[in-house]
């Protein structure tokens, strides 16, 4: 079996790997690390979980061992879809570099400026940030990416998901095309094919396990959701979860709660805090101090329920989840891979439950599709009500209907209709429009009693003729 010192990593770095626990790479590691410590480029694809942060990581540290960062131009840059993807990097480099005088810049969303540009202008040997952080300080002039020779795209099939390959691309023609460059995705969509097709050159390609795989470590069902009304299917759909949280019990003892919609992880949490459940959520329009701390308090066990949209789906290292609740079924099937990735993860035990709605079945059959095989169904916790027929028999129903017909009559019957509102009888004469004009004599009407009389005259007169 290989192990990291068979791996020509740089001594201090292999004794922080040692402090750190490990002895041996994961696959990934195991075929990335020869590669890109030989200067190559490499395309690693492998599922959520399998280490690929470390893939990337301990080369890097090791290549950047010799030289020193100048001001505002960075050795190395490190591209994540999420701010929480690039903390969780970061935190990487402090394991691993903890014997080794290197600096690190984090630049990502919801941090000062300011803050972000004292750290820069000191110059740094990492850069880990988001593309549109990085492109918000290039663009101000504080960053200059002309002397970086490292360059690691992470998750790249989430930034095609999150639309940021446009931004993907300026960032690799603003690098020296001299750049050594690390690709790693848990997917190979047309898109993603084409970008490594372009940027990058004779790629060293390591595939550990087939595209989108769940573990088999995790215990999957799905159950069959059906609302007895339209209006109440919000209300009844989070009364399924509660049950299904319930009927785990102490087998639950934290479990991340997935949506579609920001929205609805805001109403999912509030409406769990309500029911006495210890639940928070987190999005990305929440301030990323808040994002942090709710984070922490899962990480560390003082938050049992963490309801996310997708931003959590991905790279996020929390080692002991026991349970992930799909509220909705994901609109892209990859995603439910990625979702239910957060639980067994390093050869653990984990369940994942989803709860299907009418709406949802297509999506529930391409994720079907995807893992090649059927998800086992499950009982709902909440029996369901039989619609009840109403009381109210048909004839009792048409009666006011009948009611209405005879008081009100119908437009149609002119003869019934009453007449103008002064009450004056009429003949039954032909009607015409306006009325007869040899009754009106030679007043004009319409015009009010503020007429002037030569304009009456001039009526007058034309009405003569």
């Amino acid at each position: 079996m290989t192990k990291f010192t068979d791996l020509n990593l740089n001594p201090k770095v292999l004794k922080a790997i040692a402090e750190a626990g490990y002895e041996s790479p994961t696959p990934i590691q195991a075929g990335a690390i020869p590669p890109a410590l030989e200067g190559r480029d490499v395309l690693g694809i492998a599922q959520t979980g399998t280490g690929k942060t470390a893939s990337f990581t301990l080369p890097m540290i090791t290549l950047l061992a010799r030289g020193r960062a100048r001001a505002r131009m960075p050795r190395s840059l490190v591209l994540c879809p999420t701010r929480e993807l690039a903390a969780q990097v970061a935190e990487n480099f402090d394991t691993y570099t903890k014997h080794m005088k290197l600096t690190k810049a984090l630049l990502i969303g919801g941090v000062s400026f300011k803050e972000q540009e004292a750290i820069i202008d000191k110059g740094v040997d990492v850069l880990i940030a988001t593309p549109g952080r990085l492109l918000d300080h290039f663009e101000r002039g504080k960053l200059i990416l002309s002397d970086v020779k490292v360059m690691v795209v992470d998750e790249a099939d989430r930034m095609l998901d999150m639309g940021f390959i446009p931004d993907i691309e300026r960032i690799f023609g603003l690098t020296p095309f001299t750049r050594q460059t690390l690709f790693f995705s848990a997917t190979m969509a047309p898109e993603i094919e084409r970008i490594t097709n372009t940027f990058l050159s004779a790629p060293e390609r390591i595939e550990v396990a087939r595209q989108a795989t769940a573990s088999e470590t995790i215990e999957q069902g799905v159950v069959m959701f059906k609302p007895s009304r339209r209006d109440r299917e919000g209300s009844e759909k989070r009364t399924v979860l509660r049950g299904l949280i319930d009927r785990e019990g102490d087998k639950c003892t934290n479990a991340i709660i997935f949506c579609n919609r920001k929205t609805d992880v805001d109403i999912c949490a509030k409406s769990l805090k309500k029911y006495g459940y210890d639940a928070a959520a987190i999005h990305g329009d929440l301030d990323q101090s808040q994002r942090t701390k709710t984070l922490d308090g899962f990480r560390e066990g003082s938050l049992r329920l963490l309801v996310a949209s997708d931003v959590a789906a991905r790279g996020l290292d929390v080692p002991s989840v026991s349970h992930v609740i799909n509220f909705d079924v994901p609109g892209h099937p990859e995603d439910y891979v990625h979702r239910i990735g957060r639980t067994g993860r390093a050869g653990r035990e984990g369940k994942a439950i989803t709860i299907c709605g009418p709406r949802d079945q297509k999506a529930l059959d391409a994720v079907e599709q995807l893992i090649q095989k059927e998800i086992p169904r499950l009982e709902s916790p909440v029996k369901s009500k039989p619609v009840e027929a109403k009381d109210t028999p048909k004839d009792e129903v048409k009666e006011p209907r009948e009611k209405k017909s005879a008081s009100k009559p119908r437009r149609s019957d002119k003869t019934d209709r009453p007449e103008r509102s002064d009450n004056k009888p009429t003949e039954n004469k032909p009607r015409s429009r306006g009325r007869d004009r040899n009754d009106r004599g030679n007043k004009v009407v319409g015009m009010g009693d503020h007429l002037p009389s030569f304009i009456a005259l001039s009526f007058a007169e034309r009405r003569a003729g």
